[in-house]
C-alpha cells in the first residue's frame, strides 16, 4: 500500500469515527463562547471493542455481537460527549450466536467442497448494544495495517476537559462483517463502511431499499412481513379495538405504522399507542400499564425489545392486570426471561406472537456441550460463561499460541471464586447456552456465515486463464486481495442448499420471510411453555387455531371490540366524533335486509319480495285484497245487502200501494225504475269485494258507471217532469207537458244511459282495467288491485255521472219552491246534495287511500250515495203510505 493510500485510510477512519461519536451518542451542543480544538495523536483505542475472539486465516470474516448489555446512562451536560456505563452483564444467547459463527467457520474450513484450500479466520467483537461501540469495532475491522490515530476534542479550554478516542487498525482488513445486531447499527454500517455486512437480527423494513443500502444483506426477514402477519391475525380473529405499545425506535414505530396500514381497510382501530423510551423505561412502562388498565381494549400489540416488555409486565403485575391478550413481535415472543419469571406468568399467559423461524444445526449441540476452558485457554468469554454457570474459576493455563487471541478485562479475572474441580461439564446441563432444540437467531448467524462462504467460493472459483491459455489475473481475486465491491455481485447471486437441506437465497439483500407462530401456554406445574401453533410463509399464514390457548385459559377466542358486531338485520352507523370501530347498530328499514353480522349497509329486497320481521331475509310478498271473510269486507257486504233488502222492501210497498195518490202522483213508472237502479247500485258494490280477476275488473267499473247514470237519469227526468207540469199550468204553456209524456220520459232515461254505456264500452275495448299487484306500496302484503291503465276512461265515467248529477241538482233547486205537496223537487234537491257531497269527498279519499282501502273508499261512496238517494226520495213517501194513510189522498197532495 502506497504512503498516499495509507494516509487517506487513516484520515478517513479518524474523521468518520469523530462524526459518529456525535451522531450515535447524543448531538454535541456547545455553549456560546466555548472553543473546540481537535488534535490528532497516536494511541491505543481502549474501548469494549477490544473484547472479542480472533483467529487468523487466509480470509478474515468480521463479527459484531451484542455480548454484554447495560442500559445507557445519559450525561445531560451537552458540552460533554455522552458517557456510558461499562457493559458488565454477559448474555447467554449472544454467546451462543458467537459460537454458532465459529462452528460454521470450522465446518467450512473442514469442507472439501466449499472453499477448498482456503482457511477462514474471524475477528469477533462485542458491540455492547451501543451503535457507537459497534461502529468503533467495525472501524477496527476494516483497516489493513497497524496504523492508529487518536483524536482529542477539547470541550472547555478553561476546564481542560478532554475526550480521547483511539482506533486500532488490524493487520488484515475484513471484506465482510456478520452484524450489526440492531437496525440502527446496520443502517450506519451499511452507509459508512466499504465492506459488506450480513446482519442476523436487523429487521427494519427501511433496509430493503437497495438504493440507500446496496451493500447490506440480512438473514432476518423485514419487519414488514411480521407486522403484516400480526395484522392478518387481528383481522382473522375480528379484533377491531386494539391497544399498542412500541419502543421509541424504528423497530417499534415502523412496526405499528405497517400494522395500521394493513388493518385500516378492515376497520381495525388502535385505541391508544404508548411509546417506551429505554432511557426512562420504568416510568414509561408504569404509564403504559396504567393506560392498558384503563382501556377497554382486550388485545394489546407490543413492538419492543424483551427487556422493555419485561419491565412493562412487571408493572402490569403490580396493578393486577392479567386479563389482556398480548400480540408479540419477534423481539420478545420467545423470551425465556419473561416466560420463566414467576412475577410475569399471569400477565403473559396466552401470548400469541410471531417468532423468528426455528431450526436445528446438525452437530451444534454436541459442539457446545464439548466446549471446555481447558480446550480454549485464551477464550476469556467462555471463561466468564463457565464462571457464571458453575460458580467456580477454571484453572489458569498459559495461553497457547494456537488458541484464539483474547485480551482480558481486569474485571473478568476472577479471584474471589473457588477453583473448579475439573469435573464440570456442559453435558446434560439445562442452560440457555446449550439449548439448541429451537435455534432462531443462532440459525440466522449460521446462515449468514454460509452465505458469506458461498459468495467467497463463487468469487474465488473464477478461472485463472482465458480461452487462449494466458494468465488473466485481473479477472480473479485472491484471498489476500478481496475487495468488497467484488464480493457484492456474488453475494447477490447466492442460491445454495445448507448442510441439512434448506434452500437459501437473497432477494435484493433480503431472505424469503418465514416465521413461526408461537403461543405461551400454562403447564400443569403452573409455569409457561412456548408452543408452536403455526407458521408464516411470506404473505401466507398457517395457524392451528385449536392448539391456541388464550389468556383466559380456554380455546375460546377473546373479543376486543369497541362496539359489538351488529347482528343480522341491522347495519352499522358510525358515532359522530369517534373512531370507525365505535358504532351503533340500527335496524334495517322496511323492505331492506342484512343477512350477515357487521353489515355496513342494508340491501333492498326485489319489488316482489319484502323483508321478514327480523330484517334478515327477503320473503315473497303476500297478495292482499278486500276479501269477503275479513272484517271490513263483511261490514261492507252487510251494508250492501241491507241496502238491497231495504230497496226491495220499498219496491214491494210501492207495488202494493201503486194505486194510491202518493205513488201515482210522482210518476210511478220512474219510481219503480229508480228503485231498480238503486238495487243495481247496491249490487255493483259487491263486485268490488273479493279477489280481482280480469272479468271482475272490467265488470265492476262498467256496472258502477251504468247503474249510477241510470239512477241519476231517473231523478233528472223526474225533475224535468215536475218543472214541465208546473209550467204547463201557466197560460199559453199547455202544450209543454206533451213533450214530456211517458214515452219521452222513458226515451230520455234510455238516451242518458246509452251515453254512459258507450263510454264504458269504448274504455273497456281500448284499455280495460286488469288485476295487478300494487308493488309501490311498502309492506309485506301487496295489494292486488284493478289497475287503471287509462285514467281518461275512468275520468269520463265519473265525469259523466257528475255532469248529470250537477244538472239534476240545479233543476231540482230551481223547482224546490213550487206549490203543492206532491212536488218532489225538494226531496230530489236534498238527495242530490248528499250525492254530490259524497262523490266530491270521494275523489281525494280515493287518491290518498293505500292498498285495498282504495277499493273500500269507492264501495263506501257507492253505498253512501245509494242510501242517500233511497232515504231522501222514498222515506217520506213510505212514511205517509204506511204510517199516515190519512194523508195519502188527492186532496192532501193538491193542497198548497
Amino acid at each position: 500500500m502506497s504512503w498516499l493510500s495509507r494516509f487517506f485510510t487513516v484520515w478517513t477512519t479518524c474523521t468518520t469515527s469523530l462524526f459518529f461519536v456525535g451522531l450515535v451518542g447524543r448531538q454535541l451542543r456547545l455553549r456560546v463562547g466555548l472553543e473546540v480544538v481537535q488534535t490528532v495523536t497516536c494511541s491505543r483505542w481502549s474501548t469494549p471493542s477490544d473484547q472479542g475472539l480472533f483467529q487468523d486465516g487466509d480470509i478474515i470474516i468480521g463479527g459484531l455481537f451484542n455480548l454484554y448489555y447495560n442500559p445507557p446512562t445519559i450525561d445531560h451536560d451537552f458540552t460533554q460527549l455522552p458517557h456510558y456505563k461499562p457493559c458488565t452483564c454477559l448474555q447467554n444467547l449472544p454467546m451462543q450466536y458467537i459460537y454458532a459463527m465459529i462452528f460454521a467457520l470450522e465446518e467450512i474450513n473442514h469442507s472439501a467442497n466449499l472453499l477448498p484450500g482456503v482457511k477462514l479466520g474471524y475477528r469477533i467483537h462485542d458491540s455492547c448494544a451501543q451503535p457507537l461501540w459497534a461502529i468503533q469495532a467495525a472501524l477496527s475491522l476494516v483497516g489493513g495495517d497497524s496504523t492508529s490515530c487518536n483524536s482529542t476534542i477539547l470541550s472547555d479550554p478553561s476546564a481542560g476537559n478532554r475526550e480521547e478516542i483511539t482506533v486500532r487498525r488490524g493487520d488484515q482488513p475484513v471484506p465482510l462483517i456478520i452484524g450489526g445486531d440492531s437496525s440502527i447499527t446496520a443502517q450506519i454500517l451499511a452507509k459508512v463502511l466499504g465492506p459488506l455486512s450480513v446482519s442476523y437480527t436487523a429487521s427494519c423494513s427501511c433496509l430493503s431499499d437497495r438504493v440507500q443500502y446496496p451493500n447490506f444483506f440480512r438473514t432476518m426477514p423485514s419487519d414488514f412481513f411480521q407486522a403484516r402477519a400480526i395484522a392478518q391475525l387481528a383481522i382473522h380473529f375480528n379484533w377491531t379495538w386494539i391497544g399498542a405499545v412500541a419502543i421509541n425506535t424504528n423497530y417499534g414505530i415502523e412496526g405499528i405504522k405497517i400494522f395500521q396500514e394493513v388493518t385500516q381497510e378492515a376497520g381495525v382501530c388502535l385505541t391508544f399507542t404508548e411509546v417506551l423510551n429505554r432511557e426512562n423505561i420504568v416510568d414509561d412502562a408504569r404509564r403504559a400499564a396504567l393506560t392498558i388498565q384503563a382501556s377497554t381494549a382486550r388485545v394489546i400489540l407490543i413492538f419492543a425489545w424483551y427487556t422493555d416488555v419485561k419491565e412493562l409486565f412487571l408493572q402490569l403485575a403490580k396493578i393486577n392486570v392479567t386479563d389482556r391478550q398480548f400480540l408479540a413481535s419477534e423481539a420478545w415472543s420467545t423470551s425465556g426471561d419473561i416466560l420463566q419469571d414467576p412475577k410475569t406468568r399471569k400477565v403473559g399467559s396466552g401470548v400469541l406472537g410471531v417468532a423468528i423461524r426455528s431450526s436445528t444445526i446438525p452437530g451444534f449441540e454436541s459442539y457446545l456441550r464439548n466446549l471446555n476452558p481447558s480446550l480454549r485457554p485464551g477464550d476469556s468469554l467462555f471463561k466468564k460463561l463457565w464462571e457464571n454457570v458453575f460458580g467456580c474459576s477454571p484453572s489458569a493455563t498459559p495461553i497457547s499460541s494456537s488458541a484464539p487471541s483474547l485480551p482480558l478485562r481486569a474485571s473478568e479475572l476472577s479471584t474471589s471464586l473457588p477453583p473448579c474441580s475439573g469435573t464440570e461439564s456442559l453435558e446434560g446441563l439445562q442452560h440457555p447456552f446449550t439449548y439448541t432444540s429451537q435455534l432462531r437467531v443462532t440459525y440466522n448467524v449460521y446462515l449468514a456465515v454460509y452465505a458469506a462462504a458461498h459468495a467467497l467460493h463463487s468469487l474465488l472459483s473464477c478461472p485463472n486463464s482465458d480461452s487462449h491459455g494466458e494468465n488473466n489475473s485481473s479477472s480473479c481475486s485472491f484471498p489476500k486481495k478481496i475487495e468488497p465491491i467484488e464480493l457484492l455481485r456474488h453475494l447477490n447471486n447466492v442460491n445454495v442448499t445448507t448442510p441439512h437441506g434448506e434452500t437459501f437465497y437473497f432477494q435484493d439483500g433480503d431472505i424469503p420471510a418465514k416465521y413461526d407462530l408461537v403461543n405461551w401456554q400454562n403447564t400443569p406445574e403452573g409455569t409457561l411453555q412456548l408452543v408452536l401453533v403455526g407458521r408464516v410463509d411470506g404473505f401466507d399464514i398457517h395457524l392451528n387455531e385449536t392448539a391456541v390457548q388464550w389468556n383466559t385459559g380456554s380455546n375460546q377466542v377473546p373479543a376486543s371490540v369497541c362496539s359489538e358486531s351488529c347482528p343480522p338485520g341491522t347495519r352499522m352507523a358510525n358515532r359522530k366524533g369517534e373512531p370507525v370501530c365505535c358504532f351503533d347498530c340500527i335496524q334495517c328499514a322496511d323492505g331492506e335486509i342484512s343477512n350477515k353480522s357487521g353489515s355496513l349497509q342494508c340491501e333492498r329486497c326485489p319489488l316482489d319480495f319484502w323483508s321478514n320481521a327480523n330484517r334478515t331475509a327477503c320473503v315473497p310478498r303476500q297478495l292482499d285484497f278486500l276479501a269477503f271473510n275479513e272484517t271490513l269486507g263483511i261490514t261492507l257486504t252487510t251494508v250492501a245487502v241491507s241496502g238491497i233488502a231495504v230497496t226491495t222492501a220499498v219496491f214491494v210497498v210501492f207495488l202494493r200501494y201503486r194505486q194510491t195518490p202518493v205513488v201515482r202522483a210522482n210518476n210511478s213508472e220512474l219510481s219503480f225504475l229508480l228503485l231498480l237502479s238503486l238495487k243495481l247500485c247496491f249490487l255493483c258494490s259487491l263486485v268490488f269485494i273479493g279477489r280481482p280477476s280480469v272479468w271482475s275488473c272490467r265488470f265492476q267499473q262498467a256496472a258502477f258507471g251504468i247503474s249510477f247514470v241510470l239512477c241519476v237519469s231517473c231523478l233528472q227526468v223526474k225533475t224535468i217532469v215536475v218543472l214541465a207540469a208546473f209550467r204547463s199550468a201557466q197560460p199559453g204553456a199547455e202544450a209543454l207537458i206533451k213533450w214530456f209524456g211517458p214515452g219521452q220520459q222513458r226515451g230520455s232515461v234510455c238516451i242518458f244511459t246509452c251515453v254512459q254505456v258507450l263510454i264504458c264500452f269504448s274504455w273497456l275495448l281500448l284499455s280495460p282495467p286488469f288485476p295487478q299487484p300494487d308493488l309501490e306500496i311498502p309492506g309485506l302484503k301487496v295489494t292486488l288491485k284493478c289497475a287503471m291503465t287509462s285514467v281518461v276512461g275512468f275520468s269520463l265515467v265519473l265525469g259523466y255521472i257528475g255532469l248529470l248529477a250537477c244538472t239534476c241538482l240545479i233543476l231540482a233547486f230551481l223547482a224546490r219552491k213550487l206549490p203543492d205537496n206532491f212536488n218532489e223537487a225538494k226531496l230530489i234537491t236534498f238527495s242530490m246534495l248528499i250525492f254530490c257531497a259524497v262523490w266530491v269527498a270521494f275523489v281525494p279519499a280515493y287518491v290518498s287511500s293505500p292498498g285495498k282501502y282504495t277499493v273500500a273508499v269507492e264501495i263506501f261512496a257507492i253505498l253512501a250515495s245509494s242510501y242517500g238517494l233511497l232515504f231522501c226520495i222514498f222515506a217520506p213517501k213510505c212514511f205517509i203510505i204506511l204510517l199516515r194513510p190519512e194523508k195519502n189522498t188527492k186532496k192532501h197532495l193538491m193542497a198548497r
